[in-house]
């Protein structure tokens, strides 16, 4: 069984006496379900699932509810197990077939006998039309694939290895050498294998990469079906954006080009395209900043962005040559940059930063930069033996105007720290993670000298 963060997560969730819901986002096939049910059956005595999917009676039933003891009275209607107070979790699952329930949560929430988890995919696509989302009544966590360190847990790495590789990460000190050696070679099945649990499961079943690949081309397969049933207008577009990703991942600069769909079209033909992508949480945009200073979201630019996958088994099922083989053997004609780049790319999203690179014709072009503890952090990623030359970042971190206090090399070797350069094992990208605030954050002013 597959443990993932997120457990934890819903667990403290639930224990706690939050008058609230709780809904999960994310693209099709990265655990929603699995993780609810295994949350919700081991906390509550009582567990109801009803999906909106499945379940076409359910979606009419909600239409016309008209305040919470009618929702009440259907809910139970639906249901094949009791409902009893206070001891029922109620997941209502696939909440994209039936919009008017996100809405009316609220009165459920407020009527208080029971716990409530809704989930959903492509919810960033359909949720636009909801008339109202119950805010203060539902919180939202979006889930993704598993990330490096899930992976890790998966094939047994364990804690006390976790812990002495993140003392490595925080203290600089190089990881022992049989350890970090293992660690790469565990890093380069990831890039074959992703974080789509299906194909996680698959892998640890039978180790067979024909397995893994079938399992992955059924999601993407999947993903092209629902690109034709929920955007059928535009459904041309985004397949041919969608097929295009491996290809201009490869480019040297990584940017879309539009000439590459149709010199004829611009941006704004396909703008909708891209967005419907990232809202569906299959694709991960990362924009250009024209200047790395906080906030980098006001000189950002919407219409310059490379465009990574959410998962980066999924792309290497989408390369042709055997490229998981190639990978696994550090062929070196592979382009490992943009395979290695789509990696960082997801663990900084799953880790909740937002994804900005940097470009200037004066200094050059860095991967990416983020905010990190109150600072521009720039983020480069090599692949190659070549990992200490780096122009663009040299560049910027010897201007004044910026002052920029570090940056991060991820590359292929150990533990390496050079006046303001860091340079880390590209694994260690898992430990990049946001500063979570403590549970109380109490804050009292002394106002007796205005009374």
């Amino acid at each position: 069984m597959l443990t993932r963060k997120i457990d934890a997560r819903l667990a403290s969730f639930f224990r706690s006496e939050l008058k609230k819901a709780i809904l999960i986002t994310g693209a099709r096939q990265v655990g929603k379900t699995f993780s609810i049910r295994s949350v919700g059956r081991r906390l509550f005595k009582h567990f109801v699932e009803i999906n909106f999917l499945e379940n076409k009676r359910a979606q009419s039933a909600f239409e016309h509810a008209s305040n919470s003891s009618d929702l009440l009275l259907r809910l139970t209607a639906l249901s094949d197990e009791p409902l009893v107070k206070h001891e029922t979790l109620i997941f209502l699952d696939e909440v994209q077939e039936c919009k008017e329930l996100v809405t009316a949560v609220k009165f459920l929430v407020e009527e208080g006998s029971y716990r409530y988890i809704l989930s959903g995919s492509l919810l960033g696509v359909d949720l636009k039309d909801v008339r109202s989302i119950p805010v203060g009544y539902m919180d939202v966590i979006e889930m993704f694939p598993l990330d490096f360190e899930e992976f890790c847990w998966a094939n047994g790495v364990s804690d006390t290895i976790i812990q002495v590789l993140e003392a490595a990460f925080s203290k600089h000190i190089p990881v022992d050498i049989v350890v970090h050696d293992k660690m790469m070679e565990l890093f380069r099945l990831y890039l074959v294998i992703g974080g789509m649990p299906a194909v996680v499961s698959k892998y640890m079943q039978t180790n067979n990469l024909r397995d893994v690949i079938r399992e992955q081309q059924s999601i993407v397969a999947m993903y092209k079906k629902d690109i034709a049933k929920y955007d059928p207008e535009n459904k041309l577009y985004l397949e041919e954006i969608f097929d295009l990703i491996p290809s201009e991942l490869n480019r040297r600069n990584k940017r879309f080009i539009l000439k590459n769909l149709n010199e004829n079209f611009k941006f704004s033909r396909y703008s909708n395209s891209f967005i419907w992508l990232r809202d569906a949480g299959v694709a991960l945009p990362v924009y250009a900043v024209s200047h790395p200073v906080s906030p980098l979201l006001l000189t950002s630019s919407r219409n310059l962005f490379k465009l990574f996958m959410a998962d980066v088994g999924l792309l290497a099922s989408m390369c042709l040559d055997e490229i998981q083989l190639r990978i696994l053997n550090r062929e070196k004609d592979i382009n490992f940059g943009s395979i290695y780049e789509n990696v960082v790319a997801q663990e900084l999203k799953a880790h909740g930063f937002a994804l900005y690179y940097y470009n200037s014709k004066k200094h050059g072009e860095l991967d990416f930069v983020i905010e990190y503890q109150g600072d521009i952090l720039p983020i480069e990623v090599k692949s190659g033996k070549d990992y200490m030359r780096h122009v663009a970042l040299s560049n910027i971190m010897s201007c004044e105007e910026y002052k920029i206090p570090k940056a991060l090399v991820f590359c292929n070797e150990n533990v390496r720290i050079t006046d303001k350069i860091n340079y880390m094992p590209v694994y260690m990208t898992m430990f990049l993670r946001k500063k979570a605030l403590p549970d109380d954050l109490l804050y009292k002013i002394d106002i007796s000298v205005l009374r």
